[in-house]
């Protein structure tokens, strides 16, 4: 019987290889699910599953309580992750998690990544927040679960919006991105760690390297996301 969400899973699928494509995955490390809102449902990579391997069809489909829809396979064990921020944060279409070198290097150092220059203020205003280790309780609780609240413990905490800063790092874990589709989460995936490798060079060579000034903050990001933007075609 053809599958009710075929797009939806062509979709997930796409942005997965695309994580493979921009060397942010190794073996089976990662995924990306893509979110239906109109059906409340959402796709996933297949945990364990080699992304030589994987086909369309392979992708899991659940709701937001984490029930199977559509699917033979296990979903990805960070299932309930994605789950938690889609029922959240109601405006995000895609979610993405990688353990890319440098944005995990950053992670395991338990820093938010500082924003040294317009590379980065062309994304997003703030540094990239690092949220704390998990404590004990909620690691031996409901782990993967308790990984959306330590998300949204640090977002609350950092005063931030998740619609203007669309990645976080997990203290000794990695990093998720989301997007308004599964897209865009692997976009903002592949400039994380772009980001993160340049601090990380940046302070190599200067570890006294100052923050950038407010004035090439203000400017960098306004230009791409303004109300006068100018970056682009129309």
């Amino acid at each position: 019987m053809p599958s009710k969400f075929k797009e939806l899973k062509q979709e997930c699928y796409e942005a997965n290889m695309q994580l493979n494509a921009l060397n942010l995955v190794i073996y089976t490390f990662g995924n990306v699910s893509a979110v239906d809102r109109d059906r409340n449902v959402f796709a996933i990579k297949p945990s364990g599953v080699p992304y030589e391997d994987l086909k369309p069809e392979n992708i899991v489909i659940l709701d937001f309580d984490n029930n199977i829809i559509e699917g033979e396979m296990r979903p990805s064990s960070d299932t309930k992750t994605h789950s938690f921020l889609y029922k959240n944060w109601k405006d995000i279409g895609g979610v993405a998690h990688t353990h890319a070198t440098y944005s995990v290097a950053w992670a395991q150092a338990q820093k938010d990544i500082p924003i040294f220059g317009t590379t980065h203020a062309d994304h997003l205003t703030k540094d990239i927040p690092c949220a704390a280790p998990m404590s004990d309780d909620l690691i031996e609780g409901n782990y993967e679960h308790n990984t959306g609240i330590q998300i949204l413990d640090c977002f609350k905490e950092k005063e931030l919006s998740y619609k203007e800063v669309e990645m976080v790092l997990i203290g000794n874990h990695g990093p998720f991105t989301w997007g308004k589709n599964a897209a865009k989460a692997v976009y903002n995936s592949k400039v994380l760690e772009e980001v993160a490798r340049m601090a990380f060079l940046t302070l190599q060579i200067n570890p006294e390297a100052p923050r950038l000034k407010d004035s090439l903050i203000k400017k960098h990001y306004e230009r791409k996301h303004g109300k006068n933007a100018y970056y682009g075609q129309k």
